[in-house]
């Protein structure tokens, strides 16, 4: 690894709360990277010291990477477009301090189901920067949207006598979407990025998420006719299947003549479109599904807003169309790079005969579910993060499958007791973490500067083993046996 200083682009942001950059002699992130003491750090804490003081397993969160992401991405459409609004989706971290943070910088937010738009609310987001998406929306969740003013995209025919027959019983305005199943046929012949098969045109048809084009127009038609529903956007969300901008734009362009045709045969002009998720990032030492795709080839923040508002604007003058309002529901890109993860090494097993070795530690497949599709992480052996690597290990948690954290990754000699980190653990090892075998989740430590504060408990037994009951009769029996 190079241990030259590491030049990263520090775009100029003006919001209420200002951010200063650390300096390190190599960094991974604006926020995380080797320290002079050769140290892995998060801002001005040395993650040796976190893991000291809170223990591990260890998720730790950079506040000023949140922040320095949404601006970033932000301002990448915002200086080519004149109307765009980032809605954070709140399943890649949906930990109530990340959606503080969100909603300090004025983020709205993407939400799946009842809970994650609870924990919005709770958190004071605005309703009126807020979506809820979903395949199944259960009547529920609905009210719950219609009662605080959450814009519903419509993802099945039945959702509209629910959300009509709510709306009358609340006397509400209800503002509404529609998830369209675009036809993409622009990337009939566009791999995926090797996670799903097919093209990505083919596993668009193949979801279970958005409405074919008749039936849009079967929804528009409908809600034109109803005085307490507004229809306010087309929304698609290409999900992570490509990290080129040039896709994005395929996509934008499509949705736009989506607006057109609905123009047309029906006379309603979409005053916003949703463009969704899926924005992705690359790092030179790679990131991302089947062993690292993501590297420094990724398109950057600058090239999706670029090219992505280019398109609109382009196929909007050919379709005779105003500019819409634009929103946008990026996740890991801007919660990704902002996480560590940190494990403690254990038994270090040798076969040199094989040619093999397995380097235990105590972050597993739970803590960062992603591993199993397989994902990559980079890691860093986070107490000797600038010293070269001199072997070449299996990291492998303690769960009673492979759990393979890194295969044949090249590191410093690790003995019991180190420290490895995996980077760009920010989105979805958190949310989409587990109880397998029975083990603790582990507490998440927000850092801000020299700061540091738990924003998720450690998990305990009590907490693992509280949702179980054993029937009386069962208890008896037991008592019993023996």
């Amino acid at each position: 690894m190079d241990q030259g200083a590491h030049a990263m682009k520090r775009p100029s942001f003006g919001p209420a709360v200002s951010l200063s950059y650390p300096e390190y002699t190599y960094g991974f992130s604006e926020f995380i990277g080797i320290s002079k003491n050769g140290h892995l750090w998060v801002e001005g804490r040395d993650c040796v010291d976190l893991a000291k003081e809170f223990g591990t397993p260890l998720h730790i969160l950079s506040e000023g990477q949140l922040r320095h992401n949404y601006r970033r991405f932000k301002d990448a459409f915002q200086s080519d477009y004149p109307d765009v609004e980032i809605l954070f989706a709140n399943k890649s971290n949906n930990a109530l301090a990340v959606r503080h943070i969100m909603n300090q910088e004025g983020a709205g937010g993407d939400c799946f189901g009842f809970n994650e738009m609870y924990l919005a609310l709770l958190a004071g987001s605005d309703p009126g920067k807020m979506v809820l998406n979903g395949s199944n929306k259960e009547p529920d969740e609905i009210e719950l949207a219609i009662a605080n003013g959450v814009c519903i995209n419509i993802d099945a025919m039945d959702e509209l006598d629910i959300i009509k027959a709510t709306a009358a019983r609340l006397s509400r305005d209800v503002e509404v979407g529609i998830r369209v199943k675009l036809e993409l046929p622009d990337l009939e012949d566009r791999p995926s990025n090797g996670v799903y098969q097919g093209s990505m045109a083919e596993i668009v048809r193949d979801w279970k998420w958005g409405m074919p084009y008749a039936q849009t127009v079967e929804l528009v038609k409908s809600i034109s006719q109803l005085n307490n529903l507004h229809l306010h956007e087309l929304h698609f969300h290409l999900m992570r299947m490509g990290n080129q901008a040039a896709d994005f734009a395929i996509m934008a362009r499509d949705v736009v003549q989506w607006s057109a045709r609905l123009r047309d045969e029906t006379g309603w002009l979409a005053p916003c479109l949703d463009l969704g998720g899926g924005w992705t990032y690359g790092r030179k030492e790679k990131t991302g599904p089947r062993g690292g795709v993501d590297d420094e080839t990724v398109s950057s923040f600058e090239d999706y807003g670029r090219e992505v508002t280019a398109a609109v604007k382009d196929e909007c003058a050919k379709q005779d169309l105003p500019l819409p309002k634009l929103r946008i529901e990026p996740g890991r890109l801007i919660s990704g790079t902002a996480g560590v993860a940190i494990g403690r090494v254990g038994a270090v097993k040798d076969w040199p005969e094989s040619g093999r070795k397995w380097v235990n530690v105590d972050l597993t497949g739970n803590h960062v579910p992603w591993i199993t599709m397989p994902h990559h992480y980079h890691m860093v052996a986070a107490n000797k993060a600038a010293a070269p690597a001199k072997e070449t290990v299996n990291i492998v948690g303690s769960l009673c499958i492979q759990d393979v954290l890194g295969r044949s990754r090249e590191m410093p000699e690790l003995v019991r007791g180190d420290l490895v980190a995996l980077l760009d653990t920010g989105c979805y090892a958190e949310s989409l973490s587990a109880n397998f075998n029975a083990q603790c989740r582990p507490a998440t430590v927000l850092v801000c500067g020299e700061r540091a504060d738990v924003t998720t408990e450690r998990e305990r037994l009590a907490d693992v083993i509280g949702r179980f009951r054993v029937p009386a009769r069962l208890l008896g029996q037991s008592l019993c046996a023996g």
